[in-house]
């Protein structure tokens, strides 16, 4: 089936032969709606005339249509024109390995490199169900640009998609469809040469065969004729690979052989456990600049010719085109994984995940799993599927990053858990300097494959996020990661690299917003006078270049309401935060806490239960909405809630110290104070002293109490004491006079706690006093 220069196909114009081969023509077209150069390749006559034929090529098509990895063709349509069958794809220019290979061996490197390119393509091919059963040099092509393509799925079988570590046992190719051709016999797995059945090692083996060709210039198993060619698949071992003439290190031709095992139980059992062999393999040996996940350089690739001539065996499996389907309106961001020998290289990999979160989650229309919640899987192999279906999301979003001195590999992959498959993977090779592109062209994909429809203000709120200056954002990530370690010395470092931020690039809101958060912070583990007065201006600067920044927004309420006590002025930029970011569950935990303060307990609870439903794994939350239940004189909700808390961290020495202090206003004393022992062994905070020495003052051990309350004075010495907590002791020992005195010098200090006078079950004994009735006045509470 010839077709003529100027032949219309749907909207491409046929400009002229490039190649033919026995499952049909390759043209070279040009698409005249997007004025580009395609491949179109047509499905010869006999098959476009047959229906089981046709059905199967459209099945094929499909699965592998929805893939979108830089290592697989991509397809770009679908269709069929005057009883014509054909499939639209890119045009790619460069030479197949094959013809790299008739030229010279490649050092033993490259053909890694290679193998882990073709092995992470695969791995994306099989999360579709597909099972290539014809990977050899010709179907594989090396671009100019130095990237590996996988071709021709014409052999391919679909199958439905299984979970990992469940393998397809669907029959292949029969002995009778074998002698037909079907398949190229030295590349064969001995499963498919018995054509019996063949799952996706029957592809490892392949890849085994070509790597073992690549490094040995020898075909592994081609012998005079197929019929021995099979028989050495079945019967003989593959040649040694150390009489190359290149010294080869053992480890790459194990790695070789353990792919082409006779038995495929004995074979690595996924691509993706190939493919991170091969990694480790390099980074073991590494003594070159860093390696690419998807990019492969051969040196000069001679003669660039167009992909289309060496796609000649390509069935039109490849694509359709795509029906309009509806944006996916779930995602979590796990947190990526480091894999350089490095661990001060977290920063990168961690506020590389939390940078993600946060640009997502300025977004309308998509529901974003917060960090405390993804971060509990950091460090753990999981499976993206099981993660997606537990955390109710529709997509997942995994990555790898690498840092080598300057040079930085990021390989992201972006899995469908609902339809199990990948919606898109890629790899960046750059240097570190490049990391802020690297970011922004990560989230301007994921939000294209998430089919996400952004307004203009939401794609300025994207690109916003970052600043232009890598070496900015390098000392943000830096600030992010020591801020998120909660104690004084990590939150002085964080201030640091914030302030080099802003240094660096001072119109860059993200950093001070960060710095402000971090000042606050301090405030908690410090004393307060050294850390507070700094936040109001870091968190005014943010806003000042960045209006719509929801955690700027969220700073300066919660200086508002706990260095102000500007209580109307609080309440306007929790609700501005929240506006901008509906599903912030910091500001939505602020915002609760502020309502309690005020004593709102129905709305409290409400932000509360709120933060809690987006974050129901976060030990903090939950705590917080105990509080909401406390403060409303609910102790038997409070302290299931406390209990909810423990079951997911029981060690969390705040709930367990909060929870003792439900069980004094039950009047359950023991309960309290063996809580508050088990606390102490967790933790030595002076918090739970002064909780311990209330119990006992409570329950009526007042000397107890009293050497417990020394024991806080002497640690006062060494360390900040919280003056609210002086007061609450003197309380429980009915010592209304020290009581106030404390609770003076907390309000001259301006201590977080004092924000909960109104509210605090504690202080009741205080409330008939005119002393705490001007407390509460002076801080516009009464």
């Amino acid at each position: 089936m010839r077709l003529s220069p100027g032949r219309r196909l749907g909207r491409y114009e046929v400009i002229g032969p490039v190649g033919a081969g026995g499952m049909g023509e390759v043209y070279r077209a040009r698409d005249l709606q997007l004025d580009r150069f395609v491949a179109i390749k047509v499905l010869p006559e006999h098959l476009s005339m047959d229906p089981v034929a046709r059905e199967r090529f459209e099945r094929e098509a499909r699965a592998v249509a929805a893939l979108s990895h830089p290592n697989v063709l991509a397809i770009h349509d679908f269709g069929t024109e005057g009883g014509v069958a054909y499939a639209v794809m890119e045009l790619l220019e460069g030479e197949t390995l094959r013809r790299c290979l008739a030229r010279s061996l490649l050092p033993w490197r490259k053909v890694v490199e290679l193998g882990k390119a073709i092995a992470e393509g695969l791995s994306a091919v099989h999360s579709r169900g597909i099972v290539h059963h014809d990977l050899k040099p010709e179907n594989i092509f090396l671009t100019s640009d130095g990237t590996v393509k996988i071709l021709d799925f014409g052999l391919a079988q679909v199958r439905p998609t299984v979970r990992p570590g469940e393998l397809s046992i669907a029959p292949t190719a029969t002995g009778a469809e074998l002698a037909a051709g079907t398949g190229t016999a030295g590349y064969m797995s001995p499963e498919q040469a018995r054509g019996g059945r063949s799952d996706t090692r029957s592809d490892v083996f392949s890849l085994g065969c070509v790597l073992h060709e690549a490094l040995t210039g020898r075909r592994t198993f081609v012998r005079g004729n197929a019929a021995d060619t099979l028989a050495a698949i079945l019967k003989e071992d593959p040649p040694e690979i150390s009489g190359s003439g290149e010294a080869i290190p053992a480890e790459v031709e194990r790695v070789v052989r353990h792919c082409l095992e006779k038995a495929p139980d004995a074979r690595f059992q996924s691509a993706r456990d190939l493919g991170f062999a091969l990694e480790a393999l390099l980074r073991a040996t590494s003594t070159a600049p860093a390696f690419a996940r998807s990019r492969f350089r051969p040196g000069l690739v001679a003669g660039a010719t167009t992909a289309a001539l060496v796609i000649v065996g390509l069935l039109v499996v490849l694509a359709f085109r795509q029906r309009s389907r509806p944006p996916i309106d779930s995602l979590a961001i796990l947190p990526l994984v480091n894999t350089g020998a490095d661990p001060g290289a977290d920063y990168l990999s961690d506020g590389l995940t939390e940078g993600l979160i946060n640009s997502f989650s300025r977004l309308q229309g998509i529901r974003v799993v917060p960090r405390t919640t993804v971060f509990r899987y950091r460090g753990r192999e999981v499976d993206p599927e099981e993660v997606g279906r537990a955390l109710k999301v529709r997509a997942v979003l995994t990555g790898r990053v690498i840092q080598r001195g300057d040079a930085l590999n990021v390989q992201m992959d972006l899995i469908d858990v609902e339809e199990r498959s990948q919606l898109w993977g890629q790899q960046y090779s750059r240097k570190l300097d490049d990391l802020v592109s690297v970011q922004e062209e990560i989230s301007r994909e994921v939000s294209q494959r998430l089919r996400l429809r952004l307004t203009r203000e939401e794609s300025e709120r994207l690109s916003r996020a970052y600043p232009r200056d890598s070496k900015a954002y390098q000392a943000y990530l830096k600030g992010r990661h020591y801020a998120y370690r909660f104690t004084e010395g990590d939150l002085q470092r964080a201030v640091e690299f914030f302030n080099e931020a802003i240094t660096i690039e001072p119109a860059y809101g993200p950093a001070y917003a960060g710095l402000a958060e971090a000042y606050l912070q301090g405030g908690f583990y410090a004393d307060p006078k050294e850390w507070y007065p700094k936040a109001r201006p870091a968190a005014l600067k943010a806003l000042e270049i960045d209006d719509d920044l929801a955690e700027a927004h969220n700073a300066l309420a919660w200086v508002k309401y706990v260095v102000d006590w500007d209580w109307p002025g609080a309440e306007k930029e929790f609700r501005r935060a929240i506006e901008l970011n509906p599903d912030y569950v910091w500001a939505r935990d602020g915002y609760g806490f502020y309502l309690a303060a005020l004593g709102r307990p129905d709305e409290s609870l409400a932000q509360f239960q709120k933060a809690v439903e987006l974050e129901p794994l976060v030990p903090y939350l939950a705590v917080d909405l105990a509080e909401g239940w406390r403060f409303a004189r609910r102790y038997d909700q409070a302290i299931e809630q406390y209990r909810k808390a423990l079951d997911l961290d029981p060690n969390y020495w705040i709930a367990l110290g909060l929870l003792a202090l439900a069980h004094v206003h039950q009047g359950e004393y023991e309960e309290a104070i063996a809580r508050l022992e088990q606390a102490r062994r967790v933790s030595d905070d002076p918090q739970i002293v002064a909780l311990l020495a209330y119990a006992h003052a409570a329950s009526g051990k007042k000397g107890t109490a009293r050497k417990l309350l020394a024991e806080l004075e002497a640690v006062s010495l060494k360390r900040f004491v919280p003056s609210y907590f002086m007061a609450i002791v003197h309380t429980g020992l009915e010592d209304k006079d020290q009581a106030f005195k404390w609770l003076e010098r907390s309000y001259s200090e301006r201590e977080v706690f004092m924000v909960i006078l109104k509210v605090d079950p504690p202080l009741d004994p205080l409330r008939s006093d005119p002393r705490y009735a001007d407390l509460l006045r002076r801080m516009g509470l009464s």
